[in-house]
């Protein structure tokens, strides 16, 4: 049975969480809302708030995964994140944006790339 779109984004996400947790990090939030404005993972890294954007494909055929982040996907996650920031009174605190970018070939490990503070 093939897995839907949302299922595998949902595996994604907890690889990502999975990863950043053993580098040391804190996960403080996934799947983050903000009207149609979304945060995959919001985490914690001892020095700032990381805002983490996870793209996930099952090659690279047709392109990078981190290669689909757009400027309206990048404007969706400000908006998301200033909304995360304000809502637990955190404005003017250290934060940048973060992508991890997973490729998960059938059965084999996956193969993660993390690219630190990826847009502004």
């Amino acid at each position: 049975m093939n897995k839907s779109t949302r299922e595998k984004g949902s595996e994604a996400e907890k690889i990502a969480a999975a990863y950043l947790e053993s580098k040391g990090w804190i996960v403080l939030d996934q799947n983050y809302f903000f009207e149609r404005a979304e945060v995959d993972i919001v985490a914690y890294d001892q020095t700032c708030i990381v805002f983490v954007e996870v793209k996930s494909r099952s090659g690279t055929q047709f392109g990078h995964p981190e290669d689909f982040i757009d400027p309206k996907k990048e404007r969706n996650i400000y908006k998301a994140a200033e909304a995360w920031m304000y809502e637990r009174k955190m404005e003017g605190s250290p934060a940048r944006f973060d992508v991890i970018s997973i490729v998960q070939k059938g059965n084999g490990a996956p193969d993660i790339k993390h690219f630190e503070d990826a847009f502004r």
